[in-house]
């Protein structure tokens, strides 16, 4: 949608069901009718129990974790202690003290103790930001903070979390602005808004879109048929199918005559001109030319360009790190950037160096690796997560895998120790 497609949001009530997580782990080749608990920082079990007693198990949590039986949720202690009874119907972990329960189709939040902290009595209610929580009760909206306390009102349509000290409220299908003690500070009168970010909030009226700062000012006249936002100081604007950029005073700094137009990523904005890509700084010169098939944003000092079909990365001088040749390539994160080659996947560094003699495929979320005639295992990111030291290596399966080292034959968990 030109680049800055805006995305509207629609409160609404939804449920989350409880899922088993990863930090729980239940190898089945140990023994597989039991759950086993087990210490991040040492590997060491600190107890076990049969999956009869629980159908699943949560992540340990400021020092409870979530336990379920017969579609019940309660909570243990971490030497395996019911702490709080299995007796809820939906629940989330502890979060600074606190959390989320179901009981009776009510919601609210409860202390370590099993105290009824926010009680139990709203259609939903959503994890604490800022120190406040939103409720809903009798299908509208309100803030109640940790002591319980109802903060504003509960009589609104629909709320969002605070954002830069405001949150988006509607009522009788027009949208507003709150402060945090429930005053409102800016007008119901708009047909949408977004959060604040960067000092500015997207507003739309009578169809189309500007912004406003916090006193509700509008910065631009809402002239817009789609607006992003702010990033690094400067916002996307369309009109009559043409993107350029404002600046914080309102200012259309950069005209509107784009195809596309990207957020700014490193001071630098990725631009389409008659069908080809180049870069923009905040002033507009363009910095790299519109020539390229496609583009990624700039990423640790480098963007990936498209070139007669192959893959390549430019510097913010425009100089080219590597002859155009992959299939695919992606952003550089923390120095590495996959690329993909006659259908495989490798990683190279900003001087344009493969760093791995072999990858083989993802298997439950590591790949194997061989480096100077060595293997190891890397994550997504390409981050050594298993030393590259074996002599051989199988693929993970089960969440062990199989290794050589020194004609030792043994199986490794996916932190590299040695399974006995």
């Amino acid at each position: 949608m030109y680049g800055i497609k805006l995305f509207i949001t629609t409160i609404m009530l939804f449920m989350v069901s409880f899922s088993l997580a990863q930090s729980i782990i239940n190898r089945s080749g140990i023994s597989g009718d039991k759950y086993l608990i087990i210490d991040d920082s040492t590997g060491n079990i600190l107890f076990n129990f049969s999956k009869h007693e629980y159908s699943g198990v949560g992540k340990f949590s400021e020092g409870l974790a979530q336990v379920i039986s017969y579609g019940y949720h309660g909570f243990i202690d971490k030497t395996g202690k019911v702490v709080i009874p299995l007796k809820y119907k939906n629940a989330f972990g502890f979060s600074n003290g606190l959390a989320r329960v179901e009981l009776d189709n009510k919601w609210g939040f409860i202390d370590k103790n099993g105290n009824e902290v926010v009680p139990l009595k709203y259609g939903y209610v959503y994890d604490f930001s800022d120190g406040l929580t939103r409720v809903a009760l009798n299908k509208k909206w309100g803030f109640v903070d940790k002591l319980g306390k109802v903060v504003t009102a509960i009589k609104y349509d629909g709320i969002t979390d605070y954002s830069e000290g405001l949150a988006v409220v509607v009522l009788n299908n027009k949208v507003g602005f709150l402060d945090k003690i429930g005053n409102v500070v800016i007008p119901f009168k708009y047909e949408f808004a977004d959060s604040f970010s960067e000092g500015f909030a997207i507003v739309k009226l009578f169809d189309k879109y500007g912004f406003i700062d916090k006193t509700g000012r509008e910065i631009t006249s809402i002239k817009y048929d789609d607006v992003s936002f702010f990033s690094e100081g400067m916002a996307a604007v369309l009109l009559n199918k043409k993107v350029g950029f404002i600046d914080r005073t309102g200012n259309e700094v950069i005209p509107l005559k784009y195809e596309f137009a990207s957020n700014f990523s490193e001071g630098f904005v990725r631009i389409k001109l008659n069908n080809k890509w180049g870069f923009l700084d905040k002033t507009g010169k363009e910095v790299i030319l519109s020539k390229y098939e496609d583009a990624g944003d700039f990423s640790e000092g480098f963007a990936n360009v498209k070139f007669n079909n192959k893959w390549s990365f430019v510097d913010k001088t425009g100089n080219e790190l590597i002859p155009f040749k992959y299939e695919i390539v992606n952003s550089f994160s923390e120095g590495l950037a996959a690329v993909v080659l006659n259908n495989k996947i490798n990683f190279i560094d900003k001087t344009g160096k493969e760093v791995y003699e072999i990858v083989k495929d993802y298997i439950e979320g590591l790949a194997a690796v061989k480096s100077n005639k060595k293997w190891g295992f890397i994550d997504k990111k390409g981050k050594v997560i298993i030393a590259i030291k074996y002599d051989s290596v199988a693929s993970f399966s089960g969440g062990e895998a199989h290794v050589t080292l020194n004609n030792k034959w043994f199986s490794i968990d996916k932190k590299g120790n040695e399974i006995k």
